[in-house]
């Protein structure tokens, strides 16, 4: 039984048409963001409620209206608070093509070059008009929405060109280094959840102390390393659960807690209901 790749190898949308959309609510199983990257690019726009996350190692606090630009590669993850929220996932590659003067935009994006702004709050701008427009697209799909989407695209970097919403050669928010570190350490977690981790074992992954990868650890997400891990086995909880094929206590071992009690203890706490309850519920992936 396998969780989520921290580092998503999955197609996005098909090879002619890389893209990928996500409506995601409460029941869903992945209403919780565990911490992963891509090369893909991602945006996510808030409907409702609040969504706390950490974007290549920056705290983000993202309300109701607000959209979030994550660059390709970026290490992010988070916790939702009563919230519905979307995610439209491209690969920027799609918007390469014969004209030369688009072509070097793009790559300057794609080469990081220029850093979009990561948070954008709610406003009646071109930038978050034509946000809203790629999402209604993809919410409808209606019969030739694919050139609409990949215009749409083109209409949304001339809207973030035209404000001006980037940087240029940013130093960036954590080094090379600390997101290797921090991706070693997260592919180790994927890897080994189901058996038994220590600190000593992750920090290991990263090559540190135990004391100073506590305090790495967290700054670069806001959980300790055994919360996190032990966020990280609910949410695998969670996914399983929802394809029904497997007992409690099948999804506890597989799962790496050893203890059905304190399995359903933490389960509960988490989740305000126990894994039962939430298997009963029909919480399904879409």
């Amino acid at each position: 039984m396998k969780y989520l790749d921290y580092r998503e190898d999955k197609q996005q949308g098909t090879f002619d048409f890389p893209v990928a959309f996500y409506h995601i609510e409460s029941s869903h199983p992945r209403y919780q963001m565990p911490y992963h990257w891509h090369p893909e690019y991602e945006i996510i726009r808030i409907l409702e409620g609040s969504f706390h996350l950490t974007v290549d190692g920056v705290p983000i606090h993202a309300d109701q209206g607000d959209i979030l630009f994550i660059q390709g590669g970026m290490p992010h993850g988070g916790v939702p608070e009563d919230c519905i929220y979307e995610c439209f996932v491209f690969d920027m590659r799609l918007l390469l093509g014969n004209n030369k003067l688009c072509n070097k935009q793009i790559q300057k994006i794609i080469n990081q070059e220029i850093t979009v702004h990561l948070q954008h709050h709610e406003g009646s701008d071109l930038f978050h008009e034509t946000v809203r427009d790629l999402f209604c697209t993809m919410n409808e799909r209606r019969p030739g929405y694919e050139f609409i989407i990949q215009g749409t695209l083109f209409k949304l970097i001339g809207a973030i060109l035209k404000a001006q919403a980037y940087t240029v050669d940013t130093v960036p928010s954590a080094s090379s280094q600390q997101i290797k570190r921090f991706k070693d350490v997260l592919n180790y977690i994927e890897e080994h959840y189901t058996d038994t981790i220590s600190l000593e074992d992750m920090a290991q992954a990263a090559c540190l102390s135990p004391r100073y990868f506590c305090r790495f650890f967290r700054k670069m997400t806001q959980y300790t390393p055994t919360e996190y891990l032990n966020y990280y086995r609910i949410e695998a909880a969670c996914e399983q659960l929802a394809e029904m094929k497997y007992s409690i206590t099948e999804v506890a071992l597989g799962c790496g807690f050893n203890d059905i009690s304190y399995f359903i203890k933490s389960f509960r706490k988490a989740k305000g209901v126990t894994p039962k309850q939430y298997k009963a519920s029909g919480h399904q992936l879409i």
